[in-house]
């Protein structure tokens, strides 16, 4: 009787090929997701100071989000659709007297006196509940940091003839050449001189 033949070997040299391959491929072509966030720039480390800094309770902009997701500004219930024009009226509103040290002169608000003195001395206040969702709440702080920018852009279009977001993109674009970022570096400056975004973040409460 012939004897059997042996199975026939199967070449495992070139897995190791494959399976990198495979490996880059999977790399190459996979979606990470990634959680939306804040851009935020710290304020520079200042020395304490030993005097207490007193704010008019009508330059504070009290932004309260429930774990609704319902918004009071100033104690108004409004749709989330309205705070962009509520937070512009109140950062833009120059209630400060003429010939006074806080007068706004570019200011085109009301000037009513109850509400902002000046650019300078408005504060927007943001509380939320612990409930609140993320989701909500980051589209309240975009609402606002557009409030800021569509001011910018205003004084900007004023002064230099250009929106402050695109020079303030132009500004941050590390392949903006050293001489134009000098340039861009002191009208940036000078804008956010005119409306400088003051969000404070109140103590997050929690619902009953």
């Amino acid at each position: 009787m012939a004897r059997r033949a042996g199975a026939p070997e199967v070449s495992a040299g070139s897995m190791a090929d494959i399976a990198f391959l495979l490996l880059i491929f999977f790399l190459v072509t996979t979606t990470i997701e990634t959680d939306a966030g804040l851009d935020r720039m710290l304020p520079p480390m200042e020395p304490p100071t030993e005097q207490d800094v007193i704010v008019k309770q009508k330059n504070i902009f009290q932004v309260s989000i429930n774990k609704s997701g319902q918004l009071l500004a100033d104690g108004e219930l409004i749709q989330l659709n309205q705070l962009r024009e509520k937070a512009t009226a109140f950062l833009d509103n120059g209630g400060a007297p003429s010939g006074t040290e806080d007068y706004c002169k570019y200011c085109k608000g009301k000037r009513d006196a109850s509400s902002s003195d000046s650019p300078s001395k408005a504060i927007i206040s943001v509380k939320s509940d612990r409930e609140t969702k993320y989701s909500t709440y980051i589209t309240v702080q975009n609402e606002l940091v557009g409030a800021y920018n569509d001011l910018r852009d205003r004084e900007s279009q004023r002064l230099y003839k250009k929106d402050f977001t695109a020079m303030e993109a132009e500004y941050l674009n590390p392949e903006t050449d050293k001489d134009v970022k000098e340039e861009l570096k002191e009208k940036v400056k000078r804008i956010q001189a005119l409306f400088p975004q003051k969000l404070s973040e109140a103590e997050t409460s929690t619902s009953n």
